[in-house]
C-alpha cells in the first residue's frame, strides 16, 4: 500500500512504531519510505513524497484491531496523531475511533468484545 505524503520519513517512523514493524529501507530513495517488506505475510506500507496537501477524506483506510481503543489513542496522541472525535459504539461487538496520523490520514482502531 502506498501512501501519499509531505514527509515520508515521518510517516513511515509513526507507523512503524504504531505497528510495532520495523523501516525497512525497501524501495527508499529520495522521496520514499518503508515499512515492513514485500516479502512479509502483512502488506508493507510504502510512503511516497508528493508536492500537493491532502484534501478531503480519503475513501480508503486502514482499520487496525486493538485490545484496548484508549490505551491505543493515548499510543497515537503520544507519536503524533490524532482522534478525530469521531465514535462508532456497537453493543455486543465493539467500539471504533477514528484516528489521524500526522499528516491527517484516517484512519480506525478497533476494539472487538
Amino acid at each position: 500500500m502506498t501512501i501519499d505524503c509531505a514527509e515520508p520519513a515521518v510517516l513511515a517512523g509513526f507507523w512503524s512504531a504504531l505497528l510495532d514493524r520495523p523501516v525497512s529501507g525497501e524501495h527508499d530513495g529520495p522521496g520514499w519510505a518503508t515499512v515492513g517488506s514485500r516479502f512479509d505475510a502483512v502488506p508493507r506500507l510504502t510512503f511516497q513524497r508528493v508536492p500537493e496537501p491532502k484534501r478531503g477524506k480519503a475513501r480508503l483506510h486502514l482499520d487496525i484491531e486493538v485490545d484496548d481503543v484508549d490505551e491505543a489513542r493515548t499510543q497515537i496522541e503520544e507519536l503524533g496523531g490524532r482522534w478525530t472525535g469521531e465514535r462508532h459504539d456497537y453493543p455486543g461487538e465493539g467500539v471504533v475511533l477514528v484516528m489521524a496520523d500526522p499528516e491527517g490520514h484516517e484512519f480506525c482502531i478497533v476494539q472487538y468484545f
